[in-house]
Parts: structure tokens; C-alpha cells; sequence
């Protein structure tokens, strides 16, 4: 009885399957990862996932004619546009972090970004920018609830998602995920984390911070669960000029790229928010953007300046794990 005992329960245990993919989407590297003991069922949430993010790419993406940001942009000056509830509510949130920020966070940035281009390594011209800045302001973007119609006020502002896009993406493949059954998953949208449950063998996702210049070097590591983890930095995506580094997160109070700053990674449960949070923090620099974090419930930051000097939100202790990690995910500059 006792053996037939054993043989009952072990042919009871579900044993986990991590499956993991790996696709190029909205211009960065996607890594997603479902754990799960039914394989055909996690291969499943994650071409689903992958299903959402192409949806949400054609929907808000600059660079496609059909998006409803270009018909937004295109609008500028004009007339409002009706855009669907998903598109309205992104917006939306994203002037409320504008606000929240004082203008550090603004997604009306594209009207000077679009003057950048950081695949050919060329300063834009001075006057172009010039004038662009003057249409950056995210109070010109007029939202009408009862019609759900965006209007950009003056002719040259342009709105673009180059700083929360992603992480929204983030958060819609976790949750598509989620809904079909998976309980464990991380999704890594170009550094962009947020992750549920637990790694195969039951420990909580573990993430390393890599420091933007020694890349050996890890400014620290995070066990997590129901968190995201994003990083914004000034070394992926950059070109030099004359010695100088010219880095793809642009200022609004410029339209030039953000000066000062070497990266900063901001935890919070939510990727779309931790995505502006980063882009907000870099852009007001190591000491008004730690004051800002300190001031928000479950939000913490690492942040390094131009000189390498890393600096500590007051609560992110609570956050790093001690001694030596395996199967560990990486944040990166998005």
C-alpha cells in the first residue's frame, strides 16, 4: 500500500515549463517568458501577447502613416480627432504624469524629437528646433471626454509615445498573459520588465542593474514579483559629436537631448508608469527627480548622474537582494 501510495502521488505533481521567445517589436528586442506546466498553454499566451503588442504598435506607433498618433499629428492646428478609448486613456494618463512632473514628462517632446535622427549622427538644425520648442507645451493637447476627440492646438505639435509606449505594451502582454491562465510570466519590452508570479523553481524573477559605463559592474540586484523595473540611459541609443554625447531622451524644455544624466532605473508595480517615471526623472536630473520619487507610494530609484555618482531613492534597501543571484534579467536603456 505504501508504494502504490508514492506512485499515486507522484503521478499527481505537475511539474513547470518555462517557455521564453524572443521578437523584435517597436524598435527594441522583446523577451517573453511564461512558466507554466501545461507547454502548449504557455506557447499560446505568448503568441497572443505577441498579438496584442502588434496591435498596440499599429495603433500608436509615429511611424505609421494608419496610427492614430499620425492622424492625431496630422490634425495639428486643424481640427480634433476621435481616437478609440485605449488611445484616449493613454493620453490621458500621460498628461497627468506632465502634470504631476511640471512639464519634464511630455509627450509633446516629438515636436523637437522628430528633428533627431540617431542612426545617421547628425545635429538637427538649431533654427528647426528653435521653433519646434515652441509648440512643446502638453497643455496644447485639448482632450474632449463626451466626444473623445485629442486636438493639438498649435500646428507644429507632434505627439509621440517614445516614452511610455513600451512600457504600456508591457503591461497589455502581461495582462493577456495573465487572463489565459498564466500565473508566472515576465515580459521584457526593450528593458522595459514587469513580471507576475515566480521563476520555475519557485524564487521570485531576479533582475540585475547593470551601471551605464562599467558594464561589469551591477549597481544592484532586485527580487521581484507583481513589480516592474525600467530603465531610461543615455548609452544605447546616443551618437558623439566633437566629444560630446548626444542621447536619444530629449528634453521638452530644450527639444535638445537631456544633459547631466547617465541612467536611471525607477521600481514600481506598474510598467507604463515606471516607463514616464525614468524618462521623467533623467530629465529633471539626480536631486529634484529623487525628491519626486521619494514624494510617490511604491516607487523607488537608482540614479546616475554625469560624473557616475549613484544615488538611492530613500526606500529601494527594501528592494535588493543580498548575496549572489543566478537566472537573473536584465534592465537595460530603453
Amino acid at each position: 500500500m505504501r508504494w502504490i501510495l508514492v506512485m499515486a502521488l507522484v503521478g499527481n505533481v505537475a511539474y513547470t515549463e518555462t517557455v521564453r521567445e524572443k521578437q523584435t517589436k517597436m524598435g527594441s528586442p522583446f523577451i517573453l517568458t511564461a512558466v507554466h506546466e501545461d507547454e502548449d498553454l504557455a506557447k499560446a499566451a505568448i503568441a497572443a501577447a505577441w498579438q496584442e503588442i502588434d496591435r498596440l504598435e499599429a495603433m500608436i506607433s509615429s511611424w505609421r502613416q494608419t496610427s492614430e498618433t499620425s492622424a492625431v499629428n496630422r490634425a495639428a492646428g486643424l481640427n480634433p480627432v476621435v481616437v478609440s478609448p485605449e488611445t484616449y486613456g493613454l493620453i490621458n494618463r500621460a498628461l497627468k504624469v506632465s502634470s504631476l512632473s511640471g512639464g519634464a514628462f511630455d509627450i509633446t517632446f516629438a515636436s523637437a524629437g522628430r528633428f533627431w535622427d540617431f542612426r545617421s549622427g547628425e545635429l538637427p538644425d538649431p533654427a528647426a528646433v528653435a521653433k519646434a520648442v515652441e509648440a512643446i507645451d502638453y497643455r496644447n493637447v485639448l482632450l474632449d471626454p463626451d466626444k473623445q476627440t485629442v486636438f493639438l492646438v498649435q500646428p507644429g505639435t507632434r505627439i509621440g509615445f517614445g516614452a511610455i509606449g513600451k512600457g504600456y505594451a508591457a503591461n497589455r502582454a502581461l495582462r493577456v498573459m495573465v487572463a489565459m491562465g498564466i500565473k508566472s510570466a515576465l515580459v521584457n519590452a526593450g528593458g522595459d520588465l514587469v513580471a507576475t508570479g515566480v521563476q520555475e523553481d519557485g524564487a521570485p524573477w531576479q533582475i540585475s542593474i547593470q551601471h551605464p559605463r562599467e558594464r561589469k559592474r551591477l549597481l544592484a540586484q532586485l527580487r521581484i514579483t507583481e513589480q516592474a523595473v525600467v530603465t531610461s540611459g543615455d548609452y544605447e541609443r546616443f551618437f558623439m559629436v566633437d566629444g560630446k554625447r548626444y542621447s536619444h531622451i530629449i528634453d521638452p524644455r530644450t527639444g535638445y537631448p537631456v544633459e547631466g544624466m547617465q541612467s536611471v532605473t525607477v521600481i514600481c508595480p506598474d510598467a507604463e508608469l515606471a516607463d514616464a517615471l525614468a524618462t521623467t526623472v533623467f530629465v529633471l536630473g539626480a536631486e529634484k527627480g529623487l525628491e519626486l520619487v521619494n514624494r510617490l507610494k511604491s516607487v523607488d530609484a537608482i540614479v546616475v548622474d554625469a560624473t557616475g555618482t549613484v544615488t538611492y531613492s530613500l526606500n529601494i534597501h527594501d528592494q535588493i537582494m543580498d548575496g549572489p543571484v543566478s537566472n537573473t534579467q536584465h534592465t537595460t536603456d530603453k
